[in-house]
This record gives structure tokens, sequence and C-alpha cells, in this order.
């Protein structure tokens, strides 16, 4: 088992940083948007071997992230991992706007980009976003929300 204890930054793996990193030699940790939320909790990698988080509370993995022991030994990328999702797109800007507006108000986790707008399958606001006049399409797609305003996340 592998024992995660902090990400590292795109500083420490700059080519005049302190160490390079072969991406190549890296396990991959493929996990759901709200399993990159665990800053605590044990994970089975695509490779088949265990790595457990023990990483400062409040940390949030994103796609690309790299995990290192506390000696700083990388040993896994974190790979957004495909789930359900509903995928919101517009016709026109106006809507889009609209669209994203609406559910940023339920507070909800969203990924946004200029084309489309993704959130986790919910009755509710797919039929919602269907009443504007939006289209809706089911997938199973790596989901990457906003982390959010205050969330501050360092590279």
């Amino acid at each position: 088992m592998h024992i995660v204890t902090q990400r590292l930054s795109r500083t420490d793996l700059s080519t005049d940083g302190k160490q390079l990193v072969d991406q190549n030699s890296l396990l991959t940790l493929a996990l759901i948007a709200e399993d990159r939320t665990r800053s605590r909790h044990r994970f089975m990698t695509v490779e088949g071997e265990e790595i457990n988080l023990q990483l400062p509370r409040g940390t949030v993995l994103r796609e690309g992230d790299i995990l290192a022991d506390e000696h700083s030994q990388a040993i896994s990328i974190v790979v957004a991992k495909p789930e359900p999702v509903i995928t919101v797109t517009a016709k026109h800007p106006l809507e889009f706007l609209r669209a994203a507006y609406h559910l940023g108000n339920r507070h909800i986790s969203l990924e946004i980009t200029e084309t489309y707008l993704r959130l986790l399958p919910d009755s509710v606001l797919e039929d919602m976003v269907l009443h504007m006049g939006l289209t809706v399409t089911h997938e199973t797609q790596p989901f990457q929300p906003e982390s959010g305003a205050y969330h501050h996340h360092d590279h």
C-alpha cells in the first residue's frame, strides 16, 4: 500500500525545480468528482495497487494532479473517471447564461465550459433546463465541476 500525504504543485515539477517526474512511471488514480473531494480515504489504482490518501483536510483533487508520499516521491497521477452526467447545451448564448445562473443558484456542483454545462443527474434540474428550452444529453463522461469562488487551488 502507498501512503500519499501531499499533492505536488506545478512549481515542484518544473524543469528548474527540485524534482522531475516521469509521468509514465506513475500509478493512475481514476476518481469520480465526489471521490476527488476526499482527503482521507483508501482507493485502488487502475493498476490494482492500494493508495491511502492522507492529504490535508479540504484538499480537492483535479485531473492531472500528482500525488506524492511524505518524502515528495511522486506515486500517482489523478484522472477524472467517467461517471453518469447530464450535459446541457443551448442554441443561443443568453439561454446558456440563464441556465448557468439558475443552476448556480441551486448551489450544485457544476462544470462550466464555453459550449456546455455539466451536472450530476437530477430530474428536477433536468426538467428546469428543458423548460428553459435547452438541450439535455445523458452521458458517461469525466465530471470536473468548478471548485468554487472561495476555494484556493495551488496550480
